[in-house]
C-alpha cells in the first residue's frame, strides 16, 4: 500500500515535468527573453524557481544543511545576472535533488504538521507541498510562453 508520502512525491514529480521538460529547449540566447512589459526574464524565472525549491527544503521541510543565497528574492527584481545557462541548468537539479530528498524524509504524521513563514503564513506541509508544486509550475508556464512568444532584452 503506498503511504500519503509516496503519493505526495509522485504527484509533485509528475508537476516537475512541466519545468523538466522545457529545460533541454532553452538556449543561452533565450535566457534574456521577456515577455513585455515584464521585466523578469527567463534565465531569471529559472534561478528563482531554483531558489524558492530550495528555501522550501529548508526552511519548510527541515533540510537545514542547504546553503541557498536567494539572490533573485532578495532583489526582488531581474538584475540581468542570469545568463550561464550551464550555471541555472545545475541549480535546477540541485533544487530538485535536494526537494525530493527532504520530501521521501517525512513521514505520514508529517504532513499534518503546521509551518509558519512570513511568506505564506500558516500552513501543513501538504499545503506547502501543493504550494511550491504549483509556484514551479506557474513560473514553468511563464517559461513556456516566454521561449514562444519572447524577445531578448539588450
Amino acid at each position: 500500500m503506498a503511504t500519503q508520502t509516496s503519493l505526495l512525491l509522485a504527484l509533485w514529480e509528475e508537476a516537475h515535468t512541466r519545468l523538466e521538460d522545457k529545460l533541454h529547449l532553452i538556449t543561452k540566447q533565450d535566457l534574456r527573453k521577456t515577455l513585455s512589459p515584464s521585466p523578469n526574464s527567463l534565465g531569471f524565472l529559472l534561478r528563482h524557481m531554483a531558489e524558492v525549491e530550495l528555501l522550501f527544503a529548508k526552511n519548510v521541510f527541515g533540510a537545514k544543511d542547504t546553503k541557498i543565497i536567494a539572490k533573485t528574492v532578495i532583489a526582488k527584481y531581474d538584475t540581468g545576472e542570469w545568463v550561464d545557462l550551464n550555471a541555472l541548468k545545475d541549480i535546477i537539479i540541485r533544487a530538485k535533488s535536494v526537494l525530493k530528498a527532504i520530501i521521501e524524509k517525512q513521514v505520514d504524521a508529517d504532513w499534518d504538521t503546521v509551518i509558519e513563514t512570513k511568506e505564506f503564513g500558516a500552513k501543513t506541509k501538504a499545503q506547502a507541498l501543493g504550494r511550491i508544486t504549483s509556484h514551479t509550475a506557474y513560473h514553468a508556464g511563464q517559461i513556456g510562453i516566454i521561449l514562444k512568444y519572447g524577445e531578448a532584452k539588450n
